[in-house]
């Protein structure tokens, strides 16, 4: 297929429809979810989008890395590659490379100010303005919130620019809740356009139209998110029931001994399908049900540099081969999980203990969501975009979820897993 085809078939065009014709210049859209339903990825599905449109595109991630964000629009790319079976896949990315700036604030908080430097990087390095501008992970709860939401989106109308923002809604599911712009203070959603908030039915979000410009309609949206890629509903599509099927879920993993070597036996004793990444002349696979052996290209998709994980990880990896292409693997592990589970331990400055903490990693710096079982603590966590907090043992909700976990792997752990697996799907067939 062709790349025009692709954009015409796009599910962003109903959004478009939805809201008469699209954002438009100067107009600031809010996509508002709890964490890990996906706003995240909703954002980079818009940008990827307005590059495949040849629109340049200045994704601001607060508080996360340009290999991490830039890693999400691979993953949406080749998803989307595949799925349309899109033409030139080489050309098609490099050309959208070429369009795009991934602006870091690391620190955690950003400011018109960054914003303006933002724009100078952006056009010293592409000599044009961008014509969308994402801003992911802002923080609507600093005082002066306010004041800098008004300040960025009168530099998004001076250069004709589309901005689109994200917001954690934490009071989903509660009884009663006005359908308003609930998680923004009320002087920020008076300068907000357009309202989206993407609420989960069972394994998939659905998208509600909140506000259309000066319209309160509260009305659906014709998509649903799974997997985190928006797609149109098929006909007569019923949301998700909490019934789970064991045959249509997928476990993710990286063939690894201990718990991984767990979360795959526990696949096959309850029917669960399995998909075990590997590569050309590892020397240890604990599992080969499912085996799907990585290209030195796809593992290259995976690439991340020593700087990085020392940077995210606090601390130096040893210098080995199979270790970097286990730790790419990986990336391909979490890339379509809709969820990561891990067994291990939570290090005191919050990562996971040990190589496929990396899993975990990844997981946190996409959005998604991480549960880990605490060997030494002997409960369940969960990752709230700030903290490790106790969890009651949870389930498994996506189609596509991954298993991580250490190596060293205890009774108590291994515990874990299976009643992990029996609270989802019963009990096991064999």
């Amino acid at each position: 297929m062709i790349r025009k085809e692709a954009i015409l078939q796009s599910p962003l065009r109903v959004l478009d429809r939805s809201i008469h014709g699209g954002l438009g210049k100067g107009h600031l859209g809010l996509i508002m979810a709890p964490a890990g339903v996906g706003k995240s990825a909703c954002l980079v599905q818009i940008g990827l989008d307005a590059l495949l449109r040849e629109k340049p595109v200045l994704h601001v991630a607060v508080g996360q890395s340009v290999e991490h964000v830039s890693a999400r629009y691979d993953a949406h790319f080749e998803e989307l590659a595949e799925r349309v079976d899109l033409a030139d896949r080489r050309g098609v990315r490099e050309s959208i490379a070429h369009r795009r700036l991934i602006w870091a604030s690391v620190e955690g908080t950003f400011s018109a100010r960054g914003l303006d430097e933002a724009l100078a990087a952006f056009q010293a390095h592409l000599e044009v303005a961008p014509c969308t501008i994402l801003v992911d992970g802002f923080d609507w709860e600093d005082p002066g919130c306010s004041a800098t939401v008004a300040a960025v989106k009168a530099s998004a109308a001076d250069i004709g620019a589309e901005l689109w923002m994200t917001a954690r809604d934490a009071r989903i599911g509660e009884a009663g809740r006005a359908r308003r712009m609930a998680p923004v203070p009320d002087d920020c959603a008076a300068l907000v356009d357009v309202g989206i908030l993407l609420e989960p039915h069972g394994r998939c979000a659905r998208l509600t139209l909140l506000k259309d410009f000066e319209r309160f309609p509260a009305s659906d949206v014709a998509l649903v998110l799974e997997g985190g890629t928006l797609r149109l509903p098929e006909d007569g599509e019923e949301p998700p029931s909490d019934e789970l099927s064991p045959e249509s879920f997928t476990l993710l993993a990286s063939g690894s001994t201990g718990a991984e070597e767990e979360f795959g036996a526990c696949a096959e004793r309850w029917g669960v399908r399995e998909v075990n990444f590997t590569f050309r002349g590892r020397h240890e696979v604990a599992r080969t049900r499912g085996l799907v052996e990585l290209s030195e290209d796809e593992l290259g998709v995976g690439e991340v540099s020593d700087a990085y994980l020392k940077a995210h990880m606090h601390r130096a990896f040893p210098e080995s081969s199979e270790l970097r292409r286990v730790l790419q693997a990986i990336w391909h592990q979490v890339s379509t999980a809709g969820e990561v589970f891990s067994v291990g331990a939570v290090n005191p400055d919050k990562t996971a203990h040990g190589g496929t903490g990396w899993a975990v990693e990844l997981a946190r710096q996409w959005g998604k969501p991480v549960h880990l079982f605490d060997q030494e603590r002997k409960r369940w966590l969960r990752w709230d975009e700030r903290d490790w907090v106790a969890e009651e043992p949870p389930a498994i909700t996506r189609e596509r979820f991954a298993g991580a976990g250490t190596r060293s792997l205890s009774d108590d752990g291994r515990a874990a897993i299976r009643g992990l697996f029996e609270r989802s799907f019963g009990a096991p067939r064999s």
